[in-house]
C-alpha cells in the first residue's frame, strides 16, 4: 500500500492548532447565527446580520492581556475575525466569544486629523459615539470622561509571515433587540512597517457576542 497516497516526502504536516478553538491555519469553524437572529427580532442592526455557515481561519492573532488571560483571534479572507478570552491554549475553556466584521474604515491625512481621533479631546474614547446618527455607549469605562484606550501588541501569523500589531481601541455598543450590537473601535499600527507612530488606519466593526455553542470546529 506504499505509495497510495504520494512519496512520503512530500507529505505535509498537519497545521498546527491555534487557540482555544483548536483550528489552524486553513481549517474551517463552522457559525451557528440562530440564537442571535432571534435575540435581535425587532432591532434595527446597522449592517445585515451574518449568514450561518463555514468560516474559513486565513490567519490567527494572540495577544497575552495579563498573567491568565489570552485574546485569542481568528481572521478570514474577508477580514471577519471570531475572537476570543480564555487561557490561550487548545482545549481551553473559553470565558468570552464574539464575532466582528468590517463597517467602515478611515485613513487621517496628517496629525490634525489623528488628533481628532485619538488626541487628549479625539473622539475614540467619549462616552458615546455618534456614527452618522447611530448612536453608540461607551462599554469600556464608566463616567462621562474621555476615557483611555486599550493598548495591546497582537501576533498574527497567516502561515507565511508572522507581524506585530499595535493595537489601541474603544468598545461601543447600542441594544438590538434582546441582544446587544457591538461597535469596536481600533487603530492599528504595524510594529514592523513604516507606519507613522500614530498609525495607519482608524477601523470599525460591528459585532456581536455569541456562546460556546454556537461556534464548532470542523
Amino acid at each position: 500500500m506504499i505509495g497510495w497516497f504520494g512519496r512520503k516526502g512530500e507529505d505535509k504536516p498537519l497545521p498546527e492548532e491555534r487557540g482555544p478553538l483548536a483550528v489552524g491555519i486553513g481549517g474551517a469553524i463552522d457559525i451557528d447565527f440562530l440564537s442571535l437572529e432571534a435575540n435581535a427580532l425587532g432591532g434595527d442592526p446597522s449592517m445585515a446580520l451574518p449568514l450561518s455557515g463555514p468560516f474559513i481561519v486565513a490567519a490567527y492573532g494572540q495577544a497575552q492581556l495579563d498573567a491568565t488571560s489570552v485574546l485569542s483571534r481568528y481572521y478570514d479572507d474577508e477580514h471577519r475575525m471570531i475572537q476570543t478570552m480564555s487561557g490561550g491554549k487548545p482545549g481551553d475553556a473559553i470565558d468570552d466569544i464574539s464575532f466582528y466584521h468590517p463597517w467602515d474604515s478611515v485613513v487621517p491625512s496628517g496629525a490634525q486629523a489623528w488628533s481628532r481621533w485619538t488626541g487628549p479631546q479625539g473622539l475614540i474614547g467619549l462616552p458615546r459615539y455618534d456614527a452618522d446618527g447611530i448612536l453608540f455607549e461607551r462599554f469600556w469605562g464608566e463616567g462621562d470622561e474621555r476615557a483611555p484606550l486599550v493598548e495591546f501588541v497582537e501576533t498574527v501569523d497567516d502561515g507565511e509571515t508572522t507581524r506585530s500589531i499595535h493595537q489601541s481601541c474603544m468598545l461601543y455598543y447600542r441594544p438590538l433587540g434582546q441582544s446587544r450590537e457591538m461597535l469596536l473601535i481600533n487603530v492599528e499600527r504595524d510594529l514592523g512597517g513604516v507606519q507613522s507612530q500614530t498609525g495607519s488606519s482608524v477601523e470599525f466593526l460591528i459585532g456581536y457576542g455569541l456562546s460556546p455553542a454556537d461556534v464548532r470546529r470542523v
